[in-house]
């Protein structure tokens, strides 16, 4: 069997965590350091790197400790073992082996796993859902991602193409904006605030940095009408998959048409060199509701059922994996 050592991340590992990202197989943006340490004073990083008996390295895992429990980041909204081109089955059994025993040796007993959706990958990367099996995890949340798929597209429903023209009749502008304080500050912190009691993931202050670390990836896309602005939507510009990290608009939305309006643009145009626009999910309480008409006004754009799971691994079991080539 070959061996893999595990490394505890540290601040001198920076640049070279962020050279593995970029190359591996199964990574985007989010898991580069600069994006995983805006909030860092909200977590115990707990990241690890794993190496070869070449002192290469050949995966990484974001994550964050909380007691006996390590989770795959709780600040990300994927995670999990992030790889090189290369690996094969056999080698990802292999440096689990030894992740799971190095938890376990560390007293730590359970690792929370969160799976990156499949349209992330840039090559097959289902190893770790076949090793949940092996290992006997619990399934502990399941959530659907709405999902467009470009080249595939399904026609838009007789609801979107009317507020697609309502958008044209009202001559509704589209700007992709550099800052995002109108946005912000004009209608996704209220909307949230009346409609749900909350606030949005990140600040002003945080979504501004890291826009500054990362100005191709995050992207500000806004609706006026009679230069106001009453919508608008940032997105996580990925090689393959454009995501809606936030969608809002003003209480005028349907007699303007201004979401159906930006979505239409969005898809047909901007980002129609993409194989996938991700809406993200429409799910509460863990998954195991969803939002109904969320759901369905981005299912009226084409979108479809992708998954995403979250598990949790007992560290002891890595002793399953040690039996499993015959």
């Amino acid at each position: 069997m070959k061996k893999y050592h595990i490394k505890i991340y540290q601040k001198t590992d920076f640049q070279q965590w962020n050279d593995f990202v970029s190359a591996a197989k199964n990574a985007t943006f989010l898991f580069h350091r600069d994006f995983m340490e805006y909030h860092h004073d909200k977590f115990e990083d707990f990241s690890l790197l794993i190496y070869d008996d070449k002192k290469q390295i050949q995966a990484v895992l974001p994550a964050n400790r909380v007691g006996h429990t390590l989770f795959s980041h709780q600040g990300l909204t994927y995670g999990g073992l992030v790889f090189t081109t290369n690996l094969r089955l056999n080698h990802v059994i292999e440096m689990t082996i030894e992740l799971l025993k190095f938890l376990f040796e560390n007293a730590i007993s359970c690792l929370n796993y969160k799976v990156l959706p499949s349209i992330y990958t840039q090559f097959p990367a289902d190893e770790m859902e076949y090793l949940m099996f092996i290992l006997k995890a619990k399934l502990i949340r399941r959530d659907a991602l709405s999902v467009v798929s470009i080249a595939n597209k399904i026609a838009f429903s007789k609801d979107r193409k009317q507020g697609v023209s309502r958008g044209f009749r009202n001559n509704l502008l589209i700007k992709e904006e550099s800052n995002f304080d109108a946005f912000w500050n004009e209608i996704l912190v209220p909307n949230l605030s009346t409609k749900h009691l909350t606030k949005p993931v990140h600040s002003l202050e945080e979504i501004t940095y890291l826009k500054t670390k990362f100005p191709n990836n995050i992207r500000q896309f806004n609706v006026y009408f009679n230069s106001k602005i009453v919508a608008g939507s940032t997105i996580f510009d990925m090689p393959y998959v454009a995501h809606s990290q936030y969608i809002s608009a003003n209480e005028h939305k349907n007699s303007l048409g201004s979401l159906d309006f930006l979505h239409h643009y969005l898809i047909t145009e901007v980002f129609n060199d993409k194989i996938y626009f991700d809406f993200g999910i429409s799910n509460e309480n863990q998954g195991k509701n969803i939002n109904e008409g969320l759901n369905y006004w981005k299912e009226s754009f084409g979108a479809r059922c992708i998954i995403q799971n979250f598990y949790e691994i007992e560290t002891v079991n890595y002793q399953l994996l040690e039996a499993i080539f015959i």
